[in-house]
């Protein structure tokens, strides 16, 4: 999943402000973000991607993969 910024230009044309790589005619959804729901909107979309980052199937890896230990890591 992108993220991308667009401004509206009419009813039914948005610019993007960064061009994307994507087949001509591709199918996207495009999800409106009132400035009052911004905030809440990025943190849902970070947590997200965090999830697929770190979800319930990544594996623990040993200490002994660690190349560099961070002196001030603290385990809760």
């Amino acid at each position: 999943m992108q993220t991308i910024e667009a401004q509206v230009i009419d009813d039914t044309h948005l610019r993007l402000l960064q061009p994307i790589q994507l087949p001509r005619h591709t199918r996207v959804i495009v999800a409106v973000v009132q400035p009052d729901d911004e905030r809440e909107a990025w943190l849902r979309a970070s947590a997200d991607w965090l999830s697929q980052a770190y979800g319930d199937d990544e594996p623990e890896y040993p200490l002994e993969l660690v190349k560099q230990p961070n002196p001030e890591f603290a385990p809760s």
